[in-house]
């Protein structure tokens, strides 16, 4: 940065929107790697002893420093990060009669980006859909949370990934705070900081924790107007009795403290459908699930090779949920510190359920759960809906 004597913000006349900064030679440092560039401005520009540079501003005021969202990393810190019990998680899953892992270990770096290029397919329709939800509703949402006594919200955004459903929303929903939250550490710092660029003015604190494991946020959260945005269908991952405790966790005022709820629920429709989205003809979705191995790998030690391994996507009507597994492709071992797990040909490693639902089943899950003015939001085609919910 350049050193200056002085910084005044033209408002009016023919130099609004602009900033003016007066030079001084004497303010420029000799080991400063920017004294090259003020000498030679110094010379170009004014003969005297100081001199003003003019600069256009998108915006009223001039950020000399960007600034930097808040960042708390609670998921991998050494020693007393949650990824510490993340081994144990997976030996044990691993271990079961049904082996299985937890759809969250999908979300390292490459996961993420991944899960980026899965939502641009033509089969994956949920994305889509909900975001021209999104469009189509947001005066009303901002409504709903006004009828609610809200009107500048923390917004949490629970597996915020890259941050973009939530951009969206930001400049109708006026958060005070935004709070992405994310297991994925690192992608979810550069995503946080995006949003930071476009919205400078706007606090935020980045959270790296498994909020499945707990909804205790760290004290720099806000604790007032909390409304937690959960889209994606991601709610669908937990089993109905899960995701019910969890949206109980979520009201819970020793907990989430949530005032609301925005929530993105997949809705039921034909099988095609549905199994196409999660077995896209490029095979995106099936590299997405393969990499979860690499990613275990790194976290348990393991030494699973993911050419043995086919993807598989099928809808359990009875559960109504799409499942995803993983199935060896021949007889084949796996190792890892203080555990071995011998896979016959054609066995399964279940690594994600996504649960779909009414419209009236979710409104019933959200009631027992303790949330009440419930009103929802759909597409044309009834395949998706947004629900907001208030505590």
């Amino acid at each position: 940065m350049l050193a200056t004597e002085g910084i005044r913000d033209a408002v009016s006349g023919p130099g609004a929107g602009h900033a003016w900064l007066w030079f001084h030679p004497l303010c420029a440092k000799r080991n400063s790697p920017t004294n090259a560039v003020t000498g030679l401005l110094l010379k170009c520009l004014h003969p005297f002893e100081t001199f003003i540079l003019n600069l256009p501003l998108n915006l009223p005021g001039l950020a000399l420093a960007p600034a930097s969202p808040q960042f708390i990393n609670r998921y991998s810190e050494p020693a007393t990060g949650q990824a510490i019990s993340a081994a144990q998680e997976l030996a044990d899953g691993l271990g079961d009669a049904a082996a299985s892992v937890s759809p969250k270990y999908f979300y390292d770096a490459l996961g993420s980006r991944l899960f980026e290029a899965i939502t641009e397919l033509d089969e994956y329709y949920p994305t889509r859909t909900e975001a021209g939800i999104f469009e189509a509703a947001h005066g009303p949402m901002a409504q709903a949370l006004a009828d609610a006594g809200i009107r500048r919200p923390c917004l949490i955004d629970l597996g915020a990934g890259n941050c973009a459903k939530a951009s969206r929303l930001i400049p109708h929903l006026q958060p005070q705070q935004y709070v992405p939250v994310d297991i994925s550490v690192d992608f979810l710092r550069g995503a946080a900081e995006q949003v930071q660029s476009a919205f400078p003015a706007l606090d935020i604190v980045g959270v790296g924790m498994d909020f499945s494991a707990g909804l205790i946020l760290p004290p720099e959260v806000q604790q007032r107007d909390r409304v937690f945005f959960y889209p994606g269908s991601s709610l669908g991952n937990f089993s109905p009795e899960q995701a019910l405790a969890f949206l109980r966790r979520m009201a819970d005022p020793a907990q989430g403290q949530a005032s609301g709820l925005l929530l993105g629920i997949d809705l039921v429709k034909d099988k095609a459908t549905l199994e196409a989205a999660y077995d896209d003809a490029l095979g995106v979705t099936a590299v997405f699930n393969k990499n979860l191995l690499r990613h275990v790998n790194r976290l348990l030690g393991s030494d699973f090779d993911a050419r043995q391994w086919r993807h598989l996507a099928l809808f359990n009507e009875s559960e109504s949920r799409i499942e995803m597994h993983l199935q060896a492709q021949k007889n084949l071992s796996v190792r890892w510190p203080g555990g071995e797990r011998m896979f016959r040909g054609g066995e399964r490693i279940h690594t994600e359920s996504s649960y779909k639902y009414t419209v009236a089943s979710m409104s019933g899950l959200l009631r027992r759960a303790g949330f009440t003015q419930i009103s929802y939001w759909t597409d044309p085609k009834d395949w998706f809906a947004v629900f907001w919910a208030a505590v």
